[in-house]
């Protein structure tokens, strides 16, 4: 009976542990569509500055790699935080809905390309993000990268992209976050040729299969990061 209590007493702190521990790397690393809508009523987190130009708080990471030669094993499975893309060209990352951010299929160097999960980001499309996306070059300087936000337009059955893109340079020296929600999280195009641009979140049902364009010159390294904060692109 004596050896039993010592246990019970034992495992009642490990438990109590493991459990910070599990709340602890959630909190670094994932948000879910169910917190980031909270924002809209301004019920969650707040944006306060890092020192490197992103918000504070929880956030998803994500890594884009480039490397010089194609992969070639399977990546469509526990594949974590990171998709690997041509260091020199372009590379296609194809975009899915989901509740939560994940990486379905981290090889975008196949010709099947690179497949990454995420909430919608402006189901209202109102101007105004459920989320947000910060990205910054990293690695050896040198090199630059530029993603175009893109998608079918059934209407003209042909791909459409966005006139608005992000285009970054690795400099020397440290570099910062960039606020680039306008760029990855809506197309901006005129469709019907009135001369009139209009705005187009991710899986608005008027476009078709929404994946990001990345044009690759010798850039190591761009990461992404996605907050429960809201942007406003208006």
């Amino acid at each position: 009976m004596q050896k039993f209590k010592w246990l019970l007493a034992l495992a009642a702190p490990l438990a109590l542990m493991i459990s910070c521990q599990k709340e602890a790397a959630r909190t670094d690393h994932q948000i879910t569509l169910d917190e980031t809508l909270q924002l809209k009523s301004g019920s969650h987190l707040s944006a306060s500055a890092t020192g490197n130009g992103a918000p504070s708080g929880a956030h998803y990471n994500l890594n884009i790699i480039g490397v010089p030669k194609g992969k070639t094993a399977d990546m469509t499975s526990g594949n974590g935080h990171r998709i690997f893309v041509n260091l020199s060209g372009n590379t296609k990352i194809f975009l899915k809905e989901g509740d939560d951010f994940a990486v379905l299929d981290a090889n975008g160097t196949d010709q099947d390309g690179a497949k990454f999960q995420l909430p919608n980001p402006d189901p209202e499309n109102d101007g105004i993000t459920t989320y947000s996306v910060f990205a910054r070059a990293l690695g050896k300087p040198g090199g630059s990268m530029g993603i175009t936000t893109c998608a079918y337009d059934p209407s003209a059955g042909e791909d459409v992209c966005s006139l608005e893109s992000y285009v970054t340079v690795r400099n020397k020296g440290r570099t910062g976050f960039e606020n680039v929600s306008k760029e990855l999280l809506y197309i901006y195009a005129d469709l019907d040729g009135d001369g009139t641009v209009e705005r187009y979140p991710l899986f608005d049902d008027r476009l078709q299969d929404y994946y990001w364009s990345v044009e690759n010159d010798g850039l190591r390294l761009l990461q992404l990061r996605f907050y429960a904060v809201p942007t406003n692109v208006n």
